[in-house]
């Protein structure tokens, strides 16, 4: 099967063309103008996307939208993750903002959050598929692997001490929200697409 994938973050895409082989993953194609992460859920900002990317492009298409919820921070950064430290914050400065602001002291557990969005042309039903990964926060970044908060989210499902940054490809997929949710649509899929 041949999916659009509605992002414009290329380390989304190298991973969800990994976790949905042997189905063919595309990127977006330039022309399609994404909507606004407007939503309140990460469910509502990849439904918005899923939607808008199967209606330009005629064809299948995911969406996600993902993050990680800080315990100590009431959930925060959640929907805001890309755009903690400000709109235009690298994944260095939202780590480093998230570092700074949950207390060494306090409570440490985070979560990252990923929902993934379905949609065909010109069906109204868009299908959401959720995953989570908990774990703790580091005291400070490790490892060169991964992406975005990565370096300083200590997984619950290891208890070797090594951050997502640390682990391979494989190892991160195996537990992560993403590989989670990504094989929650897989099965969606393999069982006819009609949830039977």
């Amino acid at each position: 099967m041949r999916l659009v994938l509605s992002t414009r973050n290329q380390h989304k895409l190298r991973e969800f063309s990994r976790l949905l082989a042997p189905h063919e993953v595309e990127p977006l194609p330039e022309h399609v103008r994404l909507p606004p992460e407007a939503g309140e859920t990460f469910e509502e900002n990849a439904v918005a996307k899923a939607r808008a990317a199967a209606h330009a492009t005629g064809r299948p298409a995911l969406a996600d939208d993902s993050g990680i919820e800080a315990a100590a921070l009431g959930g925060a950064p959640g929907v805001r993750s890309a755009r903690f430290a400000g709109e235009c914050a690298s994944d260095e400065e939202n780590l480093a903002k998230l570092l700074r602001e949950v207390p060494a002291d306090g409570d440490r557990r985070v979560a990252y959050v990923c929902a993934l969005a379905y949609a065909e042309p010109g069906a109204d039903e868009v299908l959401t598929f959720i995953g989570r990964c908990e774990g703790t926060l580091a005291p400070e970044p490790r490892g060169d692997g991964g992406f975005g908060y990565d370096p300083a989210f200590l997984p619950a499902d290891r208890d070797d001490g090594r951050t997502m940054a640390e682990l391979s490809a494989d190892e991160k997929h195996a537990i992560s929200h993403r590989g989670r949710a990504a094989r929650a649509f897989l099965d969606w899929l393999g069982r006819g697409r009609d949830g039977a």
